[in-house]
């Protein structure tokens, strides 16, 4: 069996967020059974240069929607707004972006592995094909802001281990 680029980045993006938001629900959980400010999870930071958990969530939708419109051949959709405030507004928002991915059809994609494919910055433009977008930025960035967040719960004492984050094994 072929994998197909649609799989690798929509099955893929679709997968992480699905355990970011069942990471979320037990950090949610785990506030309200201690009775902590669920501010001190979301402004924390694994280190002071580092994003919150909060934007770290927001990256983590943000980054699968852009990879994917990309792969598409749409334009760079604009960074949603930074409003959430709670546990559940942040799964919202990661189910909100569940919903954009999952609605790409494979023909959108598949196929794509040269087409160049351009990631705008403020300050400068990265230029790749489908493939390497995909393989070298795209999921590297988007895993990367997946697994801070879930270092900052698990460093706040949040009851999460390896399987939370991978998921059920097909």
């Amino acid at each position: 069996m072929q994998v197909t680029m649609h799989a690798f980045s929509v099955g893929s993006l679709t997968r992480a967020l699905t355990q970011l938001v069942h990471i979320l629900e037990k950090a949610q959980a785990h506030v309200v059974a201690k009775n902590l400010d669920p501010m001190a999870l979301l402004d924390d930071r694994l280190y002071p240069d580092m994003f919150n958990l909060a934007e770290q969530i927001r990256r983590c939708g943000d980054g699968a929607k852009t990879a994917v419109a990309l792969l598409a051949g749409e334009a760079q959709p604009a960074k949603g707004e930074a409003k959430e405030r709670s546990f559940p507004e942040l799964i919202e928002r990661i189910r909100a972006a569940i919903k954009v991915i999952e609605a790409y059809k494979p023909e959108q994609i598949n196929g794509v592995e040269d087409k160049q494919v351009v990631f705008k910055t403020p300050k400068s433009e990265m230029k790749f094909n489908g493939l390497a977008f995909l393989q070298t930025f795209a999921l590297p960035n988007f895993y990367f802001h997946v697994t801070a967040a879930y270092g900052i719960l698990r460093h706040n004492g949040v009851e999460i281990g390896k399987m939370d984050y991978l998921g059920p094994v097909a």
